[in-house]
């Protein structure tokens, strides 16, 4: 299991009302560091939000645990977000940074040409931000499709992952992450931590799964 933060704190005030959904209290994250099993389950930060190096990096080493982060190569330096010494600072830390895109755009939507800037253009500024390739992939919003999965591949990613919830093998190429947000009580991600691997997907999930990959 793969769990997703995008912002932990107070939400900047120019956040709609689905994003503030998906910040959640740092106290809640320690929480959840807490609560997880020695393995199994796997931490991941999308949006590359300032307060990744502000509240998680430090609890991250603190607690001796490792997560991804998929950062906006188009937000690199802007106001509330990771700049190039933040990103280093993560790569520096054993953190591993992949790509989220260049401007948070729904992959699905973009033409041909516009795709391949998110995905090319992104993992060349990585590159140079960091002296080394990135090799990992998030889709904005959770969204891919047949399309979108192909362009990834062409790209030269070796993993990509989506927003689908549960589990997923550790080696999948396509890898399933769970969102954290407010609409659940902390109570039932501290359960859904301390359950890990053993919470696999029902029939209805793996079905979702299926028809996104094909369509």
């Amino acid at each position: 299991m793969i769990l997703t933060f995008h912002g932990l704190g107070e939400p900047p005030v120019s956040a709609t009302e689905g994003e503030r959904k998906v910040w959640v209290p740092v106290a809640w994250f320690e929480a959840i560091l807490e609560a997880l099993p020695a393995e199994g389950v796997g931490l991941a930060f999308d949006d590359g939000n300032s307060s990744d190096i502000e509240h998680a990096l430090p609890l991250l080493v603190r607690k001796g645990r490792s997560a991804r982060f998929f950062l906006l190569a188009g937000r690199i330096g802007a106001p509330g977000y990771v700049d190039a010494e933040g990103a280093g600072r993560l790569d520096a830390a054993g953190m591993r940074v992949g790509s989220h895109g260049c401007h948070h755009r729904d992959w699905r939507t973009l033409t041909t040409e516009e795709l391949k800037e998110e995905l090319v253009a992104s993992r060349r500024t990585f590159a140079e931000v960091l002296g080394h390739d990135v090799t990992e992939a998030a889709c904005p919003f959770g969204s891919y499709d047949r399309r979108v999965l192909r362009a990834v591949k062409r790209a030269g990613y070796r993993r990509v992952y989506n927003s689908d919830g549960g589990t997923c093998d550790a080696r999948a190429w396509l890898a399933a992450r769970t969102t954290v947000h407010r609409d659940r009580p902390l109570q039932y991600w501290l359960d859904l931590a301390a359950a890990g691997p053993n919470r696999r997907p029902g029939p209805v999930l793996r079905g979702k799964r299926l028809v996104k990959r094909l369509r």
